[in-house]
């Protein structure tokens, strides 16, 4: 698999534009299905590497299989499988540099998620944004992947307290380029953290509207905004 995906790095690396680009390898595929939607900003498509890694090792593991419950957790992309009848839970930390249990996710077999993913600044992606975190619940790891990769990208503001550095200064093999991405983020009023998390909440509920996303939890400084059906993301 990641022989395949490496053939197509050129490819999976370039911003999606009115073409959309067909790659070969199904995990190529995915991603580019995943961020197509999407393409009206910047975006590659391995906004969606992660997620679409986790749902294609899901398809091989209940291919044949009489699975009630099953997921693949790639770094915190999460692909789930669930049978009639089956529930399952999940915490969601919020914070990495203070890690608890911040909320919850039940999902079940009914509802139309199938993957869950965060993203933010702390993570280990670059973040145009200073989210510390923006999960997603979608219809697959893929989707919820770029989903929270853009959403992470809109809690954002212009103020001195935020560091930011060219994305091929920190990796220079990086497909953001020379965009820059946040690095370090000081001491914001609360009025600086509720304005960038109205941004990136606005972003959550127009896709929400388009289908994209099923619920997204946007957290800054211990402030936060919850997208969607209160049942499947609830405080911890």
């Amino acid at each position: 698999m990641l022989r395949r995906l490496a053939d197509e790095l050129a490819l999976l690396r370039t911003p999606l534009g009115a073409r959309r680009p067909e790659p070969a390898g199904p995990v190529a595929r995915r991603m580019v299905a995943a961020c197509w939607p999407h393409r009206a900003v910047f975006v590659t498509p391995m906004a969606a590497v992660a997620g679409a890694v986790a749902d294609e090792m899901l398809a091989a593991l209940v291919a044949g299989r009489a699975l009630e419950t099953a997921y693949v957790n790639n770094g915190g992309d999460i692909a789930i499988h669930l049978a009639p009848g089956s529930v399952l839970e999940l915490g969601v930390v919020a914070r990495l540099d203070a890690p608890s249990i911040d909320a919850t996710a039940r999902l079940a077999h009914a509802m139309p998620v199938r993957g869950i993913a965060t993203s933010g600044w702390r993570g280990r992606s670059r973040s145009f944004g200073i989210a510390d975190s923006a999960t997603v619940l979608a219809a697959d790891a893929a989707a919820a992947d770029v989903a929270a990769t853009l959403i992470a990208n809109e809690v954002t503001l212009d103020d001195p307290a935020i560091a930011r550095r060219p994305a091929s200064d920190l990796d220079d093999d990086s497909d953001l380029g020379d965009r820059p991405v946040t690095v370090a983020v000081g001491r914001l009023s609360k009025p600086a953290v509720d304005q960038a998390l109205d941004r990136g909440a606005r972003c959550a509920r127009a896709m929400r509207r388009a289908g994209q996303i099923a619920a997204a939890m946007l957290v800054l400084r211990d402030r936060r905004r919850t997208i969607g059906d209160a049942g499947a993301l609830a405080p911890g």
